[in-house]
This record gives structure tokens, sequence and C-alpha cells, in this order.
């Protein structure tokens, strides 16, 4: 390579020269070619020695005599590419334009969107169209402006136009905006059924008529509480419909006639297990080591359904056998569980679109009371009227005579009004209360109230938060009253040092459903021991009753007496705002 001739440009001749041990093997630069002498109008330049250029494969640049075409070539290019992206994101934007579009106009002209602006007007109806000339407090009387308030829903109007077809429960509290069936395919339309308790049925609340020393009256759909002491029609006929022995016998032979795919946590503490069954129903399952545990749940379920509540979550009695279609399928998520063969669980539906439910006000330290009283306050407070219904009273004092306004305030033995939605809400919560408070001091519940009442002497803000053990249906506003495996059993055998709490709420409470009243008098003339073990043994097959004892003799006695005490309260109250 060092013996072949170099080849230079000089002015257009071309000379053969040798390499020159003295010269760099480097390419001349620019400074170089200067400092060389000029001979003859010709450049002396240096031979240079091309042999390690030679050896590389392909240059990994190229020399441009003219560096301002270079420039201009790349400026060109990154034009073109520029170019390029700018298209593509334009076509981009239109097709995705296009194609939002065509959605669009698929979505709103679907019938399941489609908005039917007729319904609200259907089913709403102003106060000021009603045929009302005056609503009375017994003797104190006010003219119509005295009931305007918001609109309310009419009942009746709403049952008409309601569409008969099934309404889907909402998991989330709000209301559906398309018609899809949110449960499982292959459900059953009972199954559908007791999975929703806001249904809109004609369960009108029926009330004979009343009589007694002092006047003759029959409550009408605008009475919010007769006879001094029970809720009226105006707040019975917006009650959740809630949980009733249908839905239990449902349950029944649902849980009697399917399989068990998947068992998870869930559902509490401990051992407690969420169950999946076949079609995608779940249940909650309730194991306990102490079999007191299990029958005060169940049986406390009885009790609840002696009383005709329907806050009670559907539940039932099985024993855990492998053998059963039951629980075939889970046999390993059993043993991970450390459940015990041939032990009674309790199945209860579980319960969607549940929120915690706080203490009412009127039922916390600083005031702890409900009577006619408290009720007329919160309708008037409404209606803005606590300072009319004041003048009125004084000038029934000055025409009467009387010293005192505390007999006179108590005067009325009924509350009919026109109330908003909001305050009619709050009074089927109270309603609702006054049913838990009876509950809760017959089965001796310590895992709900009495926990929030005993732990408010170590923490005061207790009060404020949620209830133990109790949570509100966001769609219909039903109390469910959960866990109440503490009832009956391990509640009486700690009444000594917990029922002081038991009786703080009760004794306070002069306000009550009258279906739950009949209930309790009609259980009190009987054995509540010989209806419980009637229900036992009716719903139970003879190898649950083996391994699940019945209720106790000295805990039905109990029991009994408690509803002495219920009763006799309200007795007290009836004579005290009579």
């Amino acid at each position: 390579m060092d013996n072949h001739p170099v080849m230079y440009l000089i002015q257009g001749e071309t000379k053969s020269l040798q390499k020159e041990s003295d010269i760099s093997e480097r390419i001349p630069t620019i400074d170089d070619i200067k400092k060389e002498p000029i001979i003859d109008n010709k450049i002396k330049i240096p031979p240079i020695d091309l042999s390690k250029f030679l050896a590389i494969k392909k240059p990994n640049y190229i020399l441009y005599n003219n560096f301002q075409y270079r420039e201009e070539l790349s400026r060109r290019n990154m034009m073109k590419k520029d170019y390029s992206f700018y298209n593509y994101c334009f076509l981009s934007v239109i097709i995705s334009f296009v194609f939002g579009l065509v959605i669009g106009v698929i979505l709103m002209g679907s019938s399941q969107t489609r908005f039917n602006p007729n319904y609200d007007r259907k089913i709403m109806r102003s106060n000021n169209t009603r045929e009302v000339t005056s609503r009375t407090l017994n003797s104190l009387k006010f003219d119509d402006n005295f009931y305007k308030t918001e609109n309310k829903i009419d009942l009746n109007e709403k049952v008409k136009t309601r569409d008969s077809k099934f309404v889907a429960v909402s998991f989330t509290g709000e209301s559906h905006k398309y018609k899809k069936d949110i449960y499982p395919k292959g459900l059953t339309e009972d199954m559908k059924d007791i999975l929703k308790d806001n249904k809109v049925t004609n369960h009108k609340h029926s009330i004979n008529k009343v009589i007694n020393n002092t006047t003759n009256y029959v409550p009408n759909e605008y009475t919010v509480l007769y006879d001094n002491v029970f809720w009226g029609p105006e707040v019975e006929d917006m009650m959740p419909q809630g949980y009733g022995e249908n839905t239990a016998e449902i349950w029944e032979k649902y849980v009697e006639q399917s399989e068990v795919i998947k068992l998870e946590p869930g559902c509490g503490r401990m051992q407690n297990r969420l169950v999946t069954f076949k079609d995608g129903i779940q249940a909650c399952v309730r194991y306990r080591q102490n079999t007191d545990q299990i029958q005060g749940e169940i049986f406390s379920f009885y009790v609840g359904r002696l009383l005709n509540l329907t806050n009670l979550a559907p539940s039932v009695v099985k024993v855990v056998d492998l053998k059963d279609k039951l629980w075939r399928n889970v046999a390993t998520d059993i043993a991970s569980a450390q459940w015990n063969t041939n032990r009674a669980v309790v199945l209860t539906q579980y319960i969607p679109s549940l929120e915690p439910a706080s203490i009412p006000d009127i039922f916390k330290p600083s005031n702890r009371h409900l009577n006619k009283n408290d009720v007329l306050q919160m309708c008037l407070k409404e209606n803005k009227t606590v300072e009319i219904s004041k003048e009125i009273l004084i000038e029934k004092l000055k025409t009467k005579n009387l010293k005192s306004t505390k007999n006179t305030a108590n005067n009325f033995e009924y509350i009919d009004m026109i109330l908003s939605k909001k305050t009619i809400a709050s009074f089927v919560e109270l309603a609702q209360w006054s049913d838990l408070i009876i509950f809760d001091y017959l089965t001796a519940n310590l895992d709900r109230i009495v926990n929030n009442l005993f732990n408010y002497q170590w923490n005061i803000n207790i009060m404020d938060g949620p209830a133990h053990n109790l949570a509100r249906k966001m769609d219909s506003g039903l109390l469910l009253f959960l866990d109440n495996e503490s009832g009956l059993l391990h509640g009486y055998r700690l009444l000594k040092k917990y029922n002081v709490y038991h009786s703080l709420m009760l004794d306070n409470l002069c306000v009550f459903r009258k279906k739950t009243v009949e209930a309790l008098n009609n259980l009190y003339q009987q054995s509540i021991k010989t209806k419980i073990s009637d229900m036992f043994h009716m719903k139970n097959n003879a190898v649950i009753r083996d391994i699940l004892p019945p209720l106790p003799e000295k805990n039905a006695k109990i029991l009994h007496e408690r509803i002495g005490k219920v009763l006799s309260q309200i007795e007290k109250c009836e004579q005290k705002y009579r």
C-alpha cells in the first residue's frame, strides 16, 4: 500500500508523486495549505498516505465542496418531516371526531337513554292544587298559607304511572339512567324481589276509627301523629317495605336448592365468610365456635319476624357438611377458613348499596327523648311557625284564664299537616328508630346503641359517629339491623351490667308504630317460647335441631318480662300525654 501512487489535483494538471517519509499521514487542513509556498501559481501539497483510510470498509462521513448545499438539503428534509407529522395529527383529530359523533348519535337515539319529559309531571303534584281548606292541630287552626311547602310525591299517582316491570336496585344509591338488569343471568324473579326493598306497592296503613273520651277522630293521609303516641298514616305510608315474611320463605327455598361456588373472607371479623352462589347471588355466613352466638343471631331474627319488623335481612341456618351439594364445591376454601364440619352456621342475604347510619340528634345526650311535643316542634320548624303557635297558645290562655302553658301545650291528640318530603323522610327514620329501640331492648343487644352509650363516658364524640352494626339502604332509606348475635343469650347474661343503658333509650321513647305495639300485645298474651319453638321447628330439619339447641326456658321468660316492660312504657306515655 505504501508504494501506490497518490493523485493530487493542481489547477487541472495531474502529477504522480511518491510518498515522502517526512510528510504527515493526516489529511491536510486549510492552515497547512496556506503555509505551503506557491511556486508558479501552483500550490505544493505534501503527499498523504491514505493507507489507514483505505483500510476502512465504509467511510463514516461525506465531504461536500459546498457546505451551504448540505445545510439546504438538511433543512428541506426537516420540513418534509414536519409536514408529515402535522398531516398525521390532523387526520387523527378528524377520525376521532367522526367516531365520537357516531357513538353519541347511537347512544342518544337508544330507547334506554331517551328522556321522558312527562314522567315527573305524572308523579308530582303541587300542594297548592289539593282540595285542602284547613288542617287542624286539634282546636288550633291555621290558614292555607301555613301549609304551603315543597312538592310532595303523590303515592297513588306514582303507583298508577310507574312501569310494572322490575326496577333494578341501585348499588350506588343513584337512580339508574339505563334500564339495565344488574342481577346475574338466570336469576329468578323471586330472588330479584327480595334483593330490593323499595318496591312501590299499595301498602297503605289502615287504622281503625280511634275513639276516646275527648274526641272521635279518624286518621287520614295527612295525619303525622294520632292518639298521642302513634305515628300517623302520612309517616307509615312512606315507610320502606323492607324484608317481610315472604322474603324469608323465598330465601330459605333458594338456599336449599343452591350451590356455593366461592367462599372468601368478608362480612365482618374472625371466621365469617362472604359466599357466592352458582348464579352470582351472595350471602354472609356467620361461623362461631360458641353455639349461643349462632342461636342469638337466628333467634333474634325470629323475634323480628314475630314483631313484623322488616329491617332484618333474610337469614337461614345450615350445617357445614361437605357431602351436601351446598358446600361440596368449596371444600378447599372451608379447610382454609378452618371451619369444622358438622357445625351450624347462619346464611344471611347480602344486601347491597348500604351506608353508615348515625344516631339522630333527638336521641343524643343533649336531648334524648321523643314524644308528641318533639314531633310538633319539628313540624312547626319546617313551616317556620313556632312564634305563631306561641301567640295562639297565649291567646288561648287568656281566654281560658289558665295559669300555665304546659297543660295547654299538651292539649292535642293528633297532628294533621302537609309536610315536605325532607321532613317526612326524617319522621320515617325516627319511626324505624322507635322499632330499633324496642327490638334491642327485648333482645338485650350489646353491639349497637348500647356500645355507643357505654363508651360515651370515655369518648364524648362517639355519639356523633355512625352507630355500630346499623346501616341505611341508600336507595330507600331502610335501616338494616345487622349482627344480632349477642341478643337473647349473651346479652341476657350481662343484664346486670348493661341493662341501665337499654332502659335509658326506652324510658325516653314515647312515639311508637301501631303495628309494632299490636304485635307486642299478641306476644305478651301468648307463650313467646312456644312461638319461637314452633318457628324453629318449622324452618329447620332434624339434623339442624340436633346440632343447634332451642331457646332455653330461662331466656324465654326474660324475653316475656321485657315485652311487658315495653308495654308498660307505652301505657305510661299514653297517660302522660293524654
